[in-house]
């Protein structure tokens, strides 16, 4: 009988160990997976995505997003993680986030941030997702689904839990597609974020005028809520507004704001001669960690295919 009740008192002493609060939303999470390998395992697949990619030559907007995302990172409650920030040349509408701070941006999303504080909306986001530590969270339940698989056991140099564990942190088995978080994780972020971003100088208000212009990108067509992880912008919005409030305040007690920032410098592409005579095309996109799918079509495509 003790032994029972000594093991009893191990596993309430290793749930209680497990949860933790998250900053901003104040939301209870249950997390079995270290922090060391949390970070580690979010090193090593942002390395094997970044292979797979190519680098924006322009450096000035290299320049500014690294500078955006560090400005962010220091009022985040982690400022002291190895924060990278990468700016990939894409047409994907898309941006994604990694623990231990590593952090991606397609340019393809330059036009519909216009300014600093446009991205600044989207890369906050993409940082929430990081000290909200929702690919450890994700990863926790795989663990659970597959019982007797130990979090110090985990390793994406094992074949067999790679696509497991790439999946968990957001991306998908072709690196560079990466897959959304769920509603309530993509709420959170959007909270978290617009805290941030308000704390790092940047005016909160941008948001919902991002999240207006991204949706007008679309063309109109739209994913269902019921069919997406993702919120519907109409849904998203009005969260956003519900927490403007406690943002402006953070906002308009700064001494330093930046208010928009700059205006980013978007190079529009030359068309070749073939795509001159075709009908225009709607940006690429694919469902990300932060980004929404832009038509029925890819969704389904995205949804079966992952």
């Amino acid at each position: 009988m003790r032994t029972y009740q000594k093991f009893l008192a191990v596993v309430c002493i290793g749930v209680v160990a497990a949860c933790v609060t998250t900053p901003i939303s104040n939301k209870s999470a249950f997390i079995m997976i270290p922090i060391a390998q949390e970070k580690a395992l979010g090193k090593q697949a942002y390395k094997q995505i970044l292979e797979e990619e190519v680098d924006s030559e322009d450096k000035e907007t290299t320049a500014l997003v690294e500078r955006i995302g560090l400005r962010i990172a220091k009022v985040s409650s982690m400022p002291n993680l190895d924060w990278e920030f990468h700016l990939i040349e894409s047409e994907q509408q898309n941006a994604f986030a990694l623990p231990g701070g590593k952090v991606a941006v397609y340019t393809g999303l330059l036009p519909a941030a216009v300014n600093e504080a446009g991205l600044a909306t989207v890369m906050s986001h993409e940082i929430a997702h990081v000290i909200a530590r929702h690919g450890a969270q994700r990863i926790t339940q795989q663990l659970i689904l597959t019982a007797g698989l130990m979090a110090t056991a985990i390793s994406l140099d094992d074949s067999t839990q790679k696509n497991l564990i790439m999946g968990a942190l957001g991306v998908g088995i072709t690196y560079g597609l990466t897959l959304p978080f769920s509603r309530s994780n993509e709420a959170e972020a959007d909270q978290i974020g617009l805290t941030y971003m308000a704390r790092a100088g940047y005016d909160p208000t941008e948001a919902v005028r991002f999240w207006e212009r991204f949706a007008s990108a679309k063309g109109g067509q739209k994913v269902p809520e019921f069919l997406s992880t993702h919120p519907t912008d109409k849904t998203r919005i009005r969260l956003i507004n519900r927490y403007l409030t406690r943002a402006k305040i953070d906002y308009n007690m700064l001494k330093v704001k930046y208010g928009l920032g700059e205006t980013l410098n978007i190079k529009e592409a030359e068309p070749d001669d073939d795509e001159k005579e075709s009908e225009p095309k709607h940006p690429q996109a694919i469902p990300g960690v932060s980004v929404e799918t832009l038509s029925h079509l890819e969704f389904d495509h995205h949804h079966h295919a992952g």
